[in-house]
């Protein structure tokens, strides 16, 4: 490979030279009790190597048998997305070497997946409607976890591997898009949109809790370029495991510079799987991409076809929720704000958020306010998505009551969310261990106010002056006396008072 093409082309070339064609491949990790084809537990952050059986870690002998509720996810996820659910699908074996996968294979479906040929409509960040054409939702296992000591946390350079199977066997849909041809200059923001959509829509069917920060949902972004007129898509690359929705967006920009740099310097691009730099927002080579072929797809003996009853698919069709973008629609009007307002609050991911807390006894007013302005301030310091912040709307609605009842000042609030933030604890626990509560003992108040008053004689006569505007001094130093305990409307009421 040549220096030049070492480097990025820059955006505005790429677009002028090439189409972008884009497949999205996102992995969605099931909220089921038990794994996929065995009864042990799926629960989150266990000891390592604790949530194991003969069945999920591959020892010879071991049966497998279908997870009915994970079936019924499946089912549900297909309908959603507006896919037709095949009367008969069957489970494979998808055979590769890789430490994490026990068994040397991975039961997955290959040319019979459950759910086929659907669509989402998603809304770009100024409002424009895209269909992003689905091609396939198919239900398989999830692999183990590796861990690489030493060096940079990655297989080069490591010292030696640990390897934690509690995650194999975990029920994984796997949802893959059709090519997403034209999206030109906007292929990026076509992608995050897209995965944006599908996790909120994932969410309100309640089949995963969707935390991209723990893995339960992951998207592998496949890009290819061609040049403006071509016939043939390019050659592909696959950046595996993205896990942030602005991840997705920084890395398909990425590998468009960088595969437009490669073929404008002459080279060509090798179809591999790549890793993505959260640090930078850059990919880097990992392992040359298998072909279907490579895998030696067979039925799996040990597991029937899936034959789902008619009558239980229409069911289970009554059964889906409200869709997130009907009920924004619904919850837009209720609230009286503008599209361009509401538009804003879809594109930070506020807006199911501010919902939730509402519905957890906040006022739509409130609710907005922490949203939107602390706590985004917030995800922004901590790098993170509005969504993965360890908070709840719960919580923040908690906070919010606080404030109303007049137990807590906003900035005595905001203390409370940093520390539940920080993994502090609950809300009014955090206000009873740190002895945060507002003063409500006038006496004590009135001490503050006279001592403030005493050692400020030159402003306590600017305010018998009548420039009640100088008792902002004197508020201030009550406020910082009493740790921003006291309320402030009630301390300056006590200096006017005492200045008269």
């Amino acid at each position: 490979m040549t220096a030049a093409a070492t480097e990025l082309l820059d955006y505005d070339q790429v677009i002028a030279d090439f189409d972008p064609v884009m497949g999205l491949e996102v992995h969605v990790e099931l909220g089921t009790v038990t794994k996929m084809f065995c009864g042990c537990p799926t629960t989150f952050g266990a000891d390592p190597n604790t949530q194991v059986c003969p069945v999920c870690i591959g020892l010879p002998g071991a049966l497998p048998v279908a997870n009915l509720k994970a079936i019924e996810s499946a089912i549900r996820i297909g309908l959603a997305l507006n896919c037709s659910i095949r009367p008969s699908s069957v489970f494979a074996r998808k055979n590769y070497f890789y430490p994490d996968q026990p068994k040397n294979y991975q039961i997955s479906q290959y040319d019979e997946p459950i759910a086929y040929e659907g669509y989402l409509e998603v809304l770009l960040p100024d409002g424009t409607p895209w269909r992003v054409e689905i091609e396939r939702a198919h239900m398989e296992e999830d692999t183990g976890k590796s861990l690489h000591v030493g060096g940079s946390g990655r297989i080069q350079g490591a010292s030696h591997s640990l390897l934690d199977y509690n995650r194999a066997g975990v029920p994984l849909v796997e949802i893959v898009t059709k090519p997403i041809v034209g999206a030109g200059e906007r292929a990026p923001e076509v992608a995050r949109a897209y995965v944006t959509a599908l996790r909120d829509l994932l969410k309100a069917l309640e089949v995963s809790d969707v935390r991209m920060d723990q893995g339960s949902m992951r998207c592998d972004a496949n890009v290819s370029l061609m040049r403006k007129g071509a016939a043939q898509f390019g050659t592909r690359t696959e950046t595996k495991n993205v896990n942030s929705l602005k991840s997705v967006e920084i890395a398909v920009r990425h590998e468009m510079r960088r595969q437009a740099a490669i073929l404008e310097a002459g080279g060509e691009i090798v179809q591999e799987t790549r890793h993505f730099h959260e640090e930078d927002g850059t990919t880097a080579a990992g392992r040359r991409k298998e072909t279907a072929e490579d895998y030696r797809y067979f039925p799996e003996p040990d597991l029937p076809p899936v034959q789902p009853d008619p009558s239980w698919i229409k069911e289970l069709g009554t059964t889906l929720p409200e869709m997130p973008w009907v009920r924004r629609a619904r919850i837009q009007e209720e609230w009286g704000v503008s599209d361009e307002v509401m538009r804003d609050l879809v594109n930070v991911g506020a807006v199911d958020l501010i919902i939730e807390t509402v519905e957890a006894g906040a006022s739509p007013e409130a609710a907005r306010g922490w949203w939107v302005s602390f706590l985004a301030q917030q995800a922004n310091t901590r790098a993170v998505e509005l969504a993965e912040l360890s908070i709840s709307p719960a919580q923040v609605a908690t906070v919010i009551g606080l404030v109303d009842g007049g137990k807590l000042t906003n900035k005595l609030a905001q203390q409370v969310v940093v520390a539940v933030l920080d993994g502090e604890g609950e809300p009014e626990q955090i206000v009873a261990d740190r002895g945060l509560e507002v003063v409500r003992d006038d006496s004590a108040l009135q001490k503050a106010v006279d001592e403030a008053l005493a050692a400020n004689p030159d402003i306590a006569d600017k305010i018998r002056g009548g420039k009640v505007q100088a008792a902002g001094k004197i508020v201030g130093d009550v406020m910082k006396a009493t740790r921003g305990q006291a309320d402030p409307a009630r301390v300056k009421e006590l200096v006017i008072a005492a200045c008269q």
